[in-house]
């Protein structure tokens, strides 16, 4: 069973919660950081970016401590304020082409250590000891780890219900995205969703890696630090965002790769046809359309490439996986590319026109070819993590992506 937990959240202000909330903070050209830290005071980018107050660059644990000031600043400014309840919350986003509605909550670092919590992905040591100790210094999680779960009408009635009611938060920011936010607090509905979830045996983690490994240190360190440990303390638990299996969007990343690894284009195509029919689509913008089917583009020209599925022998739900295909079968044996993480050779594109993106960074020579694949399926992803396998890096690009500063977990 999962187990989901209702906490007090730290949030914006009614009037101000626009002001608040921002995007994550690599999703800011300079321009447009200098620019919301010039004329919006309120916004949660001056907590993450202390250093502007003093025009300073700071780093580190002095920055960490910066951030942990900043944070103070705005709960005695009123600007956050605490809940009196232990509540849920629901969160529903709303744009021209993407809608969801999902529940803000704490989760179990107990079963993010069991496995009831999956994940998809390997992480990075120094960055899981890094923001470990960001936490432990600044006491607060502003930025949850989105999960996913089967789809259950248990739980999809109560939050039907409930969105029936007014929304505590109604804004639309600037992206033209219109976000509604319910408080519920009731206790028989809190009981009834924590119920609801009972039934649900696993959690996947979509996007949060980083944060869920480091909540998990976090609550090993500070329990062997705490002689009274008792396992309810709020570092046994990080915020989440939940969401149903069919509300979230998953897309493909592009790869472009500098040079051939030596070869020449004849003697590149001669060697990926061992593998793949490859048909010229001369200079029309061309995307593959399904499984196991790839689009290149290479001198000006796409090619469309499909597997020769005799010649290459599926073992697992890894070796399923169109990435993993593509590292197996053209990025390693043919290009030299050992290490997807670390070699600068290769780049990741995403987005909605990431093919002209590709195209044009190819025809301005900073990549000799690029390879276009179809989105991985949110049933490809449940398959790695219920294996215990780990998926190529930039497999998903995955929406929503969160507002940091709506809804704050103390620790």
């Amino acid at each position: 069973m999962a187990l989901i937990v209702p906490f007090k959240a730290i949030r914006p202000a009614k009037d101000k919660v626009a002001h608040v909330v921002s995007r994550s903070y690599q999703r800011y050209t300079r321009r447009e950081l200098n620019s919301v830290l010039s004329y919006n005071p309120f916004s949660f980018l001056h907590i993450i970016n202390p250093g502007y107050k003093y025009h300073k660059n700071v780093k580190g644990q002095e920055r960490f401590r910066l951030v942990h000031n900043r944070y103070l600043e705005f709960l005695e400014d009123n600007v956050f304020l605490k809940d009196a309840k232990d509540s849920f919350y629901l969160y529903q986003v709303e744009s021209a082409h993407f809608d969801c509605c999902g529940l803000f909550c704490s989760t179990s670092v107990a079963e993010y250590r069991s496995n009831v919590i999956k994940k998809h992905e390997n992480t990075l040591q120094r960055r899981e000891e890094l923001f470990a100790n960001y936490l432990d210094t600044v006491k607060f999680n502003a930025e949850p780890v989105l999960m996913t779960y089967e789809d259950n009408e248990t739980i999809a009635a109560i939050l039907k219900r409930e969105k029936k009611k007014a929304p505590e938060y109604f804004f639309t920011t600037t992206d033209k995205i219109t976000h509604r936010l319910w408080v519920i607090s009731d206790k028989a509905t809190v009981k009834a969703i924590q119920a609801g979830f009972g039934d649900i045996k696993s959690l996947y983690i979509a996007d949060g890696h980083h944060r869920s490994a480091s909540s998990s240190l976090l609550a090993e360190n500070s329990a062997k630090n705490n002689p009274n440990h008792s396992g309810k303390e709020p570092y046994n638990f990080f915020m989440s965002y939940l969401i149903p299996d069919s509300e979230i969007r998953i897309f493909e990343f592009n790869r472009m790769v500098k040079g051939l690894n030596g070869l020449s284009k004849e003697a590149f195509l001669i060697r990926l046809d061992a593998f793949y029919r490859i048909e010229n689509q001369g200079d029309v913008l061309y995307k593959p359309t399904k499984k196991h089917h790839f689009s290149m583009y290479l001198d000006g020209e796409f090619y469309s490439l499909y597997l020769r599925k005799k010649v290459y022998k599926f073992s697992d739900a890894l070796s399923q996986l169109d990435t993993q295909i593509l590292f197996k079968t053209v990025l390693e044996p043919i290009l030299g590319i050992h290490d997807l993480r670390k070699d600068k050779r290769i780049q990741y594109g995403h987005g909605k026109h990431n093919v002209i993106k590709m195209k044009d960074e190819i025809d301005k020579g900073r990549f000799t070819v690029g390879f276009g694949l179809v989105p991985i399926s949110i049933e490809e992803i449940k398959a790695i993590a219920d294996a215990g396998l780990v998926m190529p890096p930039k497999s998903t690009y995955i929406e929503p992506k969160l507002r940091s500063g709506l809804t704050i977990y103390e620790l």
